[in-house]
């Protein structure tokens, strides 16, 4: 372990950022539960450098304040903009998209990110546990799809990437209602992706397994972040901008034929 409690990497396997080569430019992208140093804030900043114009969105207004000051400094006030949402309320979804689409004058790109987890063994979980993380993992995803989707479907065009995770495909103890959530993200991604197909409109998921950051190490015990990592086929967990990389990919015309697809950002999969 380190110093700072995150299992330490092989150094051969470390990796290293790579220079943006203008893979959305010019692109709008709305990205969920953006602020901080998870999936979500690297992906915002990954399609910054890629050349995209991003609304970056989260629950949490203050780190949302510090994000959007950060990415704006570095990247210019015309290329990013911000605006809270709590994905609970179909109202501050529907808002959401909606201003999105009016500040930037359309959406290409749609990246679901947000998500909500926990610990506890079903014989002992509440109700309210269980359909707290069904209602921001799971419904929120949904809320935030149906919403880009009535955009995109209006444009003729647009991609949608949802973040699952591969907990969805495996077991893991204390973790019946993640799972749960982030297998109902898998299979709405599919489906959707053929009703969306008619429209111009890609859907496909990234299911990472480990991705580390600050907030994680907090929350997790030292045993299980090490039990995780050593699952890893590279022995390390995932930085969240490897996670954010391949969510651009998806993004990107380089995907452009892949729909309905859940591409593991990690060697566990079925």
């Amino acid at each position: 372990m380190s110093e700072s409690g995150i299992p330490s990497t092989r150094a051969s396997t470390r990796a290293t950022p790579v220079p943006g080569h203008g893979l959305l430019r010019d692109r709008v992208v709305v990205v969920t539960a953006a602020a901080g140093a998870g999936i979500g804030g690297a992906t915002a900043r990954r399609c910054l450098e890629e050349g995209a114009r991003v609304m970056i969105s989260d629950a949490h207004e203050r780190r949302l304040g510090q994000s959007l000051a950060e990415l704006t400094e570095e990247f210019g006030d015309a290329a990013v903009a911000a605006l809270p949402c709590d994905v609970t309320s179909e109202d501050q979804v529907r808002g959401l998209f909606a201003a999105t689409a009016e500040h930037f004058g359309r959406i290409d790109v749609a990246v679901n990110n947000a998500g909500l987890g926990g610990t506890a063994d079903l014989v002992d979980m509440t109700d309210e546990q269980w359909s707290r993380v069904l209602d921001v993992t799971l419904n929120g995803t949904m809320r935030c799809t149906r919403a880009a989707l009535r955009i995109m479907r209006a444009q003729g065009h647009g991609v949608i990437v949802n973040n699952a995770s591969v907990i969805g495909w495996r077991a893991q103890r204390g973790q019946s209602h993640y799972a749960a959530a982030k297998a109902g993200v898998m299979a709405l991604t599919r489906c959707t992706a053929l009703e969306a197909a008619e429209y111009g409109v890609r859907v496909n998921a990234v299911a990472p397994s480990l991705a580390m950051h600050p907030h994680l190490v907090k929350v997790t015990s030292e045993e299980l972040l090490t039990e995780l990592t050593l699952r890893e086929a590279y022995g390390r967990y995932a930085e969240p901008w490897e996670v954010a990389n391949v969510i651009v990919f998806l993004a990107s015309g380089y995907s452009s034929y892949l729909t309905g697809e859940v591409v593991s950002v990690s060697s566990q999969h079925p």
